[in-house]
């Protein structure tokens, strides 16, 4: 098998999406002078979102990790009665005897592991083949349409923002997005949103103590006091979020001592998750990304290299998230999504090229846990989109359940128009 080190690997010259962690003073100034769009303020890296009942929201936090890439979903969740799985991946495939057994259909790759009990628990559930309406392999294109999800319409804004849209006005943290200078594109629209690296790294630029904190914040919201509801709304969120931030930076935050987060920006990031539900300052969406999935060459084998280390990373990663909350994941919904699958066939590079069907992954009490969901294709060559596992189950059906079974949503068709009505049942209705 190829073996490429990480800084040497071969690009596959598709668009790709993705520093300052403080907020600049002149930067601040710019953004709220500037166009309508400003949904709140940032700093850089990963992303999260957030809620709880203090703004009277009593539906689960929903948290929205993306794995932005393109995972493989087949070496994620293998099918191991599919002889064609091994003919087709015979370098980069998974052996069966390696695999940590789910059912009688399906295994996870080792390095998954961490994620097992919760299986067991019946907290963690599997959505597999799951596509788009029209699928693309292009990275920009398909996450771009992902996080619209609103195919065939002129719809410009986000699925976050519409659905946060439906409700009352929540607190300055009800949509937060953590390691990002602008929020994710699910979250684009009306509804003001906030962005940071950290918790603890949220802060204005330059300050060098309180008075100065003080004296810049009473002169920004002396400055939109009576501005355009487009340009105050921001600031205002922005504001106040700081307020809280410096209140948490003071207070300090120790998860669990069970709860093993890899000290990596996914750990932090996922802590800082846990921390913002803990607080219970209005959550009600946490987004948070994980990129570098595009593995064409030197995938590495399943002890080592590339796509053993991201699967560890996730694993234990969202293993010390729910740990963390303990009880606390009654109230929470997490779900996995990527721009698209791989394709079935390895490539000549020790790797898989873009391709179409992907696994979700679903974790919370109010998951159906220790299932697969959702209709199999087939690897026979007849059942392939183009040398693609078809995507059986639209993504945008597993996101509506979400929102009306845990999250309190009505009607989805203002979020997701022209969605059937259909669910698959991954979730359990709340109480």
């Amino acid at each position: 098998m190829i073996r490429v080190k990480r800084d040497e690997q071969p690009q596959c010259g598709c668009e790709q999406h993705g520093a300052q962690q403080e907020i600049g003073r002149r930067g601040f100034l710019k953004r709220l002078a500037g166009a309508t769009a400003l949904t709140g303020l940032a700093s850089q890296g990963l992303t999260t979102r957030l809620s709880f009942a203090a703004d009277g929201y009593n539906g689960d936090v929903l948290v929205v990790l993306s794995l932005k890439g393109g995972m493989d979903g087949l070496n994620a969740v293998v099918p191991t009665f599919e002889p064609r799985y091994l003919s087709l991946r015979p370098n980069t495939g998974i052996r069966e005897a390696a695999l940590i057994k789910l059912d009688n259909n399906f295994g996870l790759h080792p390095s998954l592991r961490p994620l097992k009990q919760f299986w067991d628990e019946g907290t963690l559930g599997i959505v597999h083949a799951v596509g788009m309406s029209s699928p693309t392999r292009s990275h920009f294109k398909a996450m771009a349409e992902m996080e619209r999800a609103a195919p065939g319409t002129s719809i410009r804004s986000g699925w976050l923002d519409r659905t946060l849209g439906l409700r009352e006005t929540g607190t300055s943290y009800r949509g937060v997005q953590i390691g990002a200078s602008v929020p994710s594109a699910a979250l684009m629209g009306q509804s003001p949103e906030l962005a940071m690296l950290s918790v603890d790294t949220f802060t204005l630029a330059g300050i060098k103590n309180a008075d100065e904190r003080k004296r810049w914040r009473r002169a920004l919201a002396d400055m939109n006091a009576n501005a355009p509801k487009p340009m105050a709304a921001p600031a205002k969120t922005a504001l106040s979020a700081l307020t809280e931030a410096t209140d948490m930076q003071r207070e300090g935050y120790a998860p669990r001592p069970t709860a093993e987060y890899p000290r990596t920006e996914l750990g932090r990031a996922m802590k800082d998750v846990a921390r913002l539900i803990k607080e219970g300052n209005g959550l009600q969406v946490a987004c948070v990304d994980f990129g570098d999935w595009d593995m064409h060459a030197g995938m590495g084998d399943v002890d080592d290299g590339w796509l053993h280390d991201h699967f560890s990373e996730f694993a234990r990663s969202v293993a010390a998230f729910a740990i963390d909350l303990g009880p606390i994941m009654n109230r929470v919904s997490l779900l996995t999504l990527t721009e698209f699958g791989r394709r079935v066939k390895e490539n000549g590079s020790g790797g898989t090229d873009h391709g179409h069907g992907q696994a979700v992954f679903l974790l919370g009490g109010g998951v159906e846990g220790g299932q697969i969901h959702g209709q199999w294709p087939g690897l026979g060559e007849a059942d392939l989109v183009d040398g693609d596992l078809a995507g059986t189950t639209d993504y945008r059906a597993i996101l509506a359940e979400a929102l009306e079974k845990r999250c309190g949503a009505g009607s989805m068709s203002e979020v997701f128009p022209n969605l059937s009505s259909d669910r698959i049942g991954a979730f359990k209705p709340r109480n």
